[in-house]
């Protein structure tokens, strides 16, 4: 269920776009950042509803308490063949249920991660997606499968939660005591508990959302550095 900071200012998707001119003034520009960002969300939760819909049509003959047929793509820890789950085990969901419990805080917290942008929403999901998996691939029980998008949504928690602190940008400061205040509590997830949940992978996905946060905040961090050093004569 569930890099490095040399990459500077060139890795921005969003500062690159408004440097080829695509910013059509602030107002505009922030309605359809909204929309954007509505659409996107809605789109990635609705792709996820309709694998599973896939998936248990393909399943609807396997025996109860086996994986179903799609779920068996996801993270097998330190096995080559399962190296290709971190690609695919944020898409998979072990039946509705699951999959419903991870709507909402998709919905909401992945709404508000691309508010920042649709380029920089895009790349602190990426990080948080390879972190994530890689680190559940390494450190999870052999023999067993992990899938989810709760790993995603430990990373957009984290990253919203961490972001302004990078930055030292008010509004997102304010944004993420705000989300910490409404979804803090899941943090909890990151440590083992039930054997049937992926902590590993809710502990790498919250890794992840630190790390998307401090990779993307380098052009804010390098111009602070610059105003803090007084030039001598």
């Amino acid at each position: 269920m569930s890099v490095s900071g040399g990459l500077g200012a060139s890795f921005d998707p969003d500062r690159i776009a408004g440097l080829q001119g695509r910013s059509a003034g602030p107002a505009p520009r922030q309605t359809r950042t909204w929309a954007q960002a509505a659409v996107v969300i809605l789109g990635f939760v609705g792709a996820l509803y309709v694998i599973e819909g896939i998936d248990t049509i393909l399943s609807h003959d396997r025996p109860a308490g086996t994986l179903n047929q799609l779920d068996e793509a996801g993270i097998a820890p330190r096995s080559v063949d399962g190296l290709d789950g971190i690609l695919w085990a944020p898409l998979l969901h072990g039946g509705w249920d699951h999959l419903l419990a991870n709507t909402l805080p998709l919905l909401v917290l992945g709404f508000v991660v691309l508010l920042s942008g649709i380029g920089r929403g895009l790349a602190a999901t990426a990080i948080i997606w390879v972190v994530a998996g890689v680190g559940t691939w390494l450190t999870a029980s052999s023999g067993s499968v992990h899938l989810g998008a709760s790993s995603i949504v430990f990373g957009w928690l984290t990253y919203l939660i961490c972001r302004g602190w990078f930055t030292r940008h008010v509004g997102q400061i304010v944004v993420g005591l705000v989300i910490f205040l409404i979804y803090g509590s899941m943090l909890w997830g990151v440590l083992p508990s039930d054997p049937r949940i992926s902590w590993q992978g809710h502990l790498f996905g919250a890794v992840g959302g630190v790390l998307a946060g401090w990779v993307l905040s380098s052009d804010e961090r390098r111009r602070r550095r610059g105003a803090s050093v007084v030039p001598t004569r």
